[in-house]
């Protein structure tokens, strides 16, 4: 069966014991990890996972629904996750699917399945299965994820926080949630103590830094100056290295727009002009657009967006995975050529 996105979130959050598949596909990998995260919380803090990958599925595809059969060790509650499902495990899923018995929910994340694949259509087909095309949302749409996101912490987003959190997280639901945990603690929100949140308690968390502190930075890294970028953090100083990742990012996904438009066959400044790029940025904009092709831009965004969600899970190496980040991206800035 194919889900909504209120679907989903209900189905995740009181899982049905005659659903057998939960699949997520689609590009918003964050997103389809946090949906699994919630179905995990909601089998309870005892449930026991089993972690089965492509390789387990190609030699035996028989091995998920015998997982999802057999019971717990101790007689509790059990849940079987694949990461990174393909292709390749249509016969472990069509096993799965047409098992005489189940009983154990299996989590299959594939960000790389189609739509029009046949894992998706199997799954769709399926009565004992759920599928949702996970997608990075965009301008409106995660700016309403971010006060969904927030009323389950018991805050209620005032003014243009709603889009200043989307802004600033990119729509990465993984970071996005961790901004808003941030917050919700900044306030003793919870969902029985609601809060509003306003401007001033975003900027006191600093999750909203504008680009004035880290141009140069920045600017140093496109530019490919890897022997900068250890004194431009040093000068940025201690706590600053999630907000850099996320004001790059910003930065990269800004640039992929612009190349973009020069891919179909526009100039340097044109695209400088239709997109009114401030005049302080132009020189360095130019710069990166002559030398990113869309390929490597989308694979710096990548990078960027997993150090970032890295930085924030707690005991990171914080500004060290920060520097060794930026300068890997410097050293293919100085490579390349778009």
């Amino acid at each position: 069966m194919k889900a909504s996105a209120g679907q989903i979130r209900a189905a995740v959050d009181k899982p049905n014991p005659a659903t057998r598949l939960y699949l997520f596909h689609g590009p918003d990998e964050a997103g389809a990890a946090e949906l699994a995260e919630r179905l995990a919380r909601a089998l309870g803090p005892e449930a026991e996972r089993v972690d089965i990958d492509m390789k387990g599925l190609r030699e035996q595809p028989g091995r998920l629904a015998d997982e999802a059969a057999s019971l717990s060790l101790f007689g509790g509650v059990r849940y079987i996750r694949v990461t990174g499902i393909e292709e390749g495990a249509a016969e472990a899923l069509a096993l799965l699917l047409g098992a005489e018995r189940a009983g154990n929910p299996v989590i299959a994340i594939g960000p790389g399945l189609k739509t029009s694949g046949k894992l998706v259509k199997m799954a769709i087909s399926a009565p004992a299965a759920l599928t949702f095309a996970c997608y990075v949302p965009e301008g409106i749409d995660a700016a309403r994820l971010a006060t969904t996101v927030a009323r389950e912490h018991g805050l209620r987003l005032t003014g243009d926080v709603p889009q200043r959190l989307a802004a600033a997280t990119s729509g990465d639901r993984a970071i996005l949630a961790r901004e808003i945990e941030k917050l919700a603690l900044f306030l003793d929100a919870a969902p029985d103590r609601p809060r509003d949140a306003d401007g001033a308690a975003l900027d006191a968390i600093g999750a909203d830094l504008g680009d004035t502190e880290l141009f140069h930075t920045i600017e140093a890294v496109l530019d490919g100056r890897v022997a900068e970028i250890g004194s431009e953090l040093a000068r940025l100083g201690d706590g600053m290295a999630v907000p850099l990742m996320r004001q790059l990012s910003r930065r990269l996904l800004t640039l992929a727009e612009l190349r973009s438009d020069m891919d179909k066959g526009a100039s340097v400044e044109d695209v400088l002009e239709k997109h009114r790029v401030f005049f302080r940025e132009k020189a360095s904009t130019a710069r990166a657009l002559r030398r990113w092709n869309a390929g490597q831009i989308a694979r710096a965004i990548d990078r960027v967006r997993q150090t970032e969600r890295a930085l924030m899970h707690s005991g990171s190496v914080g500004e060290v995975l920060a520097e060794a980040e930026c300068s890997a991206i410097a050293r293919a800035a100085a490579r390349a050529r778009g």
